[in-house]
This record gives structure tokens, C-alpha cells and sequence, in this order.
């Protein structure tokens, strides 16, 4: 259906961000207001420093238009996700047509005493010999510890295999794979699958992380005390190290987890790093492959798609599926050690996001998804021309001029910076208190964001990165 959309959708990014920018800069234009000189006020400073100052406020209405837009618009997305969710928990059973929505699954449920919860760990791994054991010490220290921890071992070259059976897991090689993680994946979730039953569960987790000790006791809760519950994510935390570089990536992620609990665990992306699914809901996703859902029928992860984890999120909440990422599901992962592997990497995940936007087009599903990239490319115009205008301002005057209102706002930008990365201790306020350099970084991810766009605009070639680790830590 829509098998030429993936290339319209960079287009279509572009083409409605350069019309609201446009359609601003029309109102800006129209609403008849005379720009005003500035008519700074000298003052002195201990009688030794001279500054200037200028208390000129914006236009009235222009302020007051400017935050009643940013409403509207909030107002849609917030309203408009609770309404998606609403409909599939209160649509009848007869006329609803998603397999995987809540009155459905508790219908076909009701009465039936599947088992306890079980929880079997798959672990995706290429050239993972340095990582694998902390990460499988890690499972296995768990405050309820899974059934059986699968190692999927896909094309390695190095003693991933080995590391595996020397800390008494089962490994599975993939066989004839061509298709990276998600092709591995489906051979082996081809396996185990049919053997499962409703409150069977597969945890998928990346082999250079490690989740916190309660991660799979409050999954297994959650999936008891809720039978609709199709999928637990994880809320991912980076870790130490790689100096100012990881430091920016670990205050992004604390303003994430922060934004997913104030949402009470309604989560974007099902992070590919630890998420746990009933068995159920990875049966239904293979069956609805290649008819409602884009993908090879019979097959969990669309090996097509640059970000599985993104992709198989975007599945499970067309089927209707309940998901969530409670607080207490922490996973510390690894962090991109130098700007270029950064740069790689959300390129990728950028790419991989827009590409499945296209495979899915524009569903009361994927509509969040949707504003979320045309929310970013707006934000591209602002910062962009917020570093233009203070450079401009910069070779256009001989002197220095203060505005108290504008000094106003960016403190309170300054304080919500600081608030929003709290939890990361001090050395996260203290980055995120000088601003400027988050500026920077930010600016460096929206560069990532528009290159994105531009190679999928213009049908640029992608291709999936894989992280060289470092040589292996000893182990205590």
C-alpha cells in the first residue's frame, strides 16, 4: 500500500516545515506591527564599567499567539494519543479487527489459567566476547530470574560463542543470516515461539547492556496483575565515562526517562536495548506481517526496517497492543565514546524512523509519530536561526546591549535544563546549567535529523552500524 511512500516521506517532512515556517512568518508579517528602534540606557557599574540595557518588549499579541499555537498543537497530540488508546480498550469485540486489543485478548483469556509468568531472555550477539558476561551476570542476578537465557549468536567472528557457554547459557547460531539482528532474531524466535503459551514471555536485550535487579520481577508483575499487558520496555540510562560526549548523552536520556514517567509509563519506542513481550503478541505480529502490518508474513522483525526496535513498537500499537516502561525497568547501556559512531548512530535511527513512517503512512497510530518529526524540524528552524540572529547581532553592533525580558525566558530555559537532568547527579546540572554547550549538541543532532531526511528525500543508500567495542574488562 504504501510501497512509494518511504521516499515522500522526507519530502513531506520538508515540504510541511518550510509551510509553517512560512505561514509564521506571513502572521509576523501581517499583523501590521512597526519594528521599533532600540533606544538602549546607559548605565554604570561601580563607576568603572559602562553596559547598555534595553527593556523594549515583543508585540503583545504576538506572544500571546505564539504560546496559544504551541497549545493547540500540544493539545492535539496529548488528545489525540489518549483517544487511540481509549478506542481500543473500550471498541467492542465484534467490530474491532486488532488482534492484539485489550477487550479481545481479555475476552479470549477470560477463565483461563495460562501458567505463572516465564521470561526467556534472548541475546542478540555480533562480536559481543567483551560485553556478553557482564551482561549475562547481570540476568542472572536478577530478583526473579528468567526460565532460560538464549544467546543468539549471529555470524561472529570472535569467542562470542564461547564467553556464552562458559557462564552456562544456551547459545543459538543463526544460520545462513543475511538480514544483521532482526533476521537473527526471526530464526531463532521461529524456534521457540509455537512452544509458548499466554503468559510465556521473551525478554530481547542487547548484549552490551545491563538491566537493573527488579527489571524482570516488575515485568513479570505487571504482565500478572494485567492480561491485556502485551509488552514491558526498559528505560535506558548510559554509561560512565567518555567525558563531556557521554555526559550529553546521559542528560538526554534522564530528560527521557523523566518525560516517560510523567506520561505514567506510556512509552514512544519499546527500546530494543531490554524489552520484554508476551508470546502472544510476537505470534500475532508474524501472522499480521505482509497484510496489516508491512513485513514477510510468519516473521516477527521486519528485516527491512534500519531501527527493529521502532518498527516492531509502531506493529504492536497498530494490532492494538497495550505496552508501557515502568520506572523501576532500568537498563544501563553503552554510550557512543566519540562523535563520529554518535553521529552514525542517529543517523541510522533517524533514517530507520522515517523509513517506517513511510512503510505505515498516516494511521491514528502513527500520528504521534508524525508530529514528533515535524516537531524536530521546526525546532531546526528555531535553534538555526536563534545562532543566526545572535551572530548577526554580534558583527552588527560595536557594543554590547542587555534585554532583561529575553534574559527572563533564558534563565527559566536555563532552570527547566537543570531540572529536567537533575537525576543524572551534578555534574549533569552543571552541564545542563551552562546551556550553550547542550545548544551545541543539539544542534549536532538536528544536523544528524536533516541529513536523514535529505538521504531518504532523495533516496540516498542507508546502512546499519555496528559498534566496535573496546578490548575486554576483567572481570571481578
Amino acid at each position: 500500500m504504501h510501497k512509494h511512500f518511504g521516499r515522500l516521506v522526507g519530502i513531506a517532512v520538508i515540504v510541511i516545515v518550510v509551510l509553517a515556517a512560512l505561514l509564521l512568518w506571513w502572521v509576523l508579517s501581517a499583523s501590521g506591527t512597526t519594528p521599533q528602534m532600540w533606544h538602549p540606557v546607559k548605565v554604570q557599574l561601580g563607576g568603572i564599567w559602562s553596559t547598555f540595557y534595553s527593556t523594549q518588549l515583543p508585540d503583545l499579541s504576538i506572544l500571546i499567539g505564539a504560546v496559544l499555537i504551541a497549545l493547540v498543537l500540544i493539545l492535539f497530540v496529548v488528545v489525540g494519543e489518549r483517544v487511540v488508546t481509549l478506542r481500543y480498550r473500550r471498541t467492542p469485540i465484534q467490530k474491532s479487527s486488532r488482534p492484539l486489543a485489550p477487550k479481545r485478548i481479555m475476552d479470549r483469556t477470560r477463565g483461563v489459567y495460562a501458567g505463572p509468568v516465564t521470561v526467556t531472555v534472548l541475546i542478540p550477539a555480533h562480536n559481543e566476547e567483551t560485553s556478553l558476561g557482564h551482561t549475562i551476570n547481570a540476568l542472572k542476578q536478577q530478583s526473579f530470574l528468567p526460565a532460560r537465557i538464549l544467546v543468539v549468536a549471529d555470524n561472529c567472528t570472535d569467542g562470542t560463542v564461547d564467553v556464552a557457554r562458559a557462564h552456562g547459557v544456551d547459545v543459538f547460531e543463526s544460520v545462513d543470516n543475511k538480514h544483521k539482528k532482526g533476521g537473527a532474531l526471526n530464526q531463532a524466535l521461529a524456534q521457540i515461539l509455537p512452544g509458548m503459551g499466554d503468559n510465556d514471555c521473551v525478554m530481547v536485550m542487547d548484549a552490551d547492556s545491563q538491566i537493573g535487579t527488579d527489571f524482570l520481577a516488575t515485568a513479570r508483575d505487571r504482565f500478572t496483575a494485567d492480561r491485556a499487558l502485551m509488552s514491558v520496555g526498559g528505560l535506558f540510562h548510559g554509561e560512565e565515562g567518555h567525558g563531556v560526549l557521554g555526559q550529553f548523552q546521559r542528560n538526554e536520556y534522564a530528560r527521557y526517562q523523566r518525560e516517560i514517567a510523567r506520561r505514567d509509563g506510556r512509552v514512544f519506542v519499546l527500546t530494543g536495548t531490554a524489552s520484554v513481550f508476551r508470546a502472544t503478541a510476537l505470534r500475532e505480529v508474524a501472522a499480521a506481517r505482509g497484510t496489516t502490518i508491512p513485513g514477510k508474513h510468519g516473521e516477527v522483525y521486519d528485516t527491512a526496517a534500519l531501527t527493529e526496535d521502532n518498527e516492531l513498537t509502531i506493529a504492536l500499537k497498530s494490532l492494538g497492543a497495550l505496552i508501557t516502561s515502568p520506572n523501576e525497568c532500568t537498563v544501563v547501556t553503552e554510550l557512543m565514546p566519540n562523535w563520529k559512531m554518535l553521529w552514525a548512530q542517529r543517523l541510522r535511527w533517524q533514517r530507520g524512523a522515517l523509513e517506517n513512517l513511510g512503510a505505515y503512512g498516516v494511521t491514528p497510530q502513527t500520528v504521534r509519530y508524525w508530529s514528533q518529526q515535524i516537531g524536530i524540524g521546526y525546532g531546526v528552524i528555531a535553534l538555526f536561526s536563534y545562532f543566526f540572529l545572535m551572530v548577526l547581532m554580534l558583527v552588527s553592533m560595536d557594543t554590547w546591549v542587555w534585554f532583561p525580558f529575553w534574559m527572563l525566558l533564558g534563565l527559566v530555559f536555563a532552570v527547566e535544563r537543570v531540572v529536567t537532568a537533575w537525576s543524572g547527579g551534578w555534574k549533569a546540572r552543571l552541564l545542563a546549567a551552562l546551556v550553550l554547550p547542550e545548544l551545541v549538541y543539539d544542534a549536532f543532532l538536528d544536523l544528524a535529523f536533516l541529513k536523514g531526511v535529505w538521504d531518504i528525500a532523495f533516496a540516498k543508500s542507508a546502512d546499519w552500524k555496528h559498534v566496535e567495542h573496546a578490548p575486554a574488562r576483567k572481570e571481578a
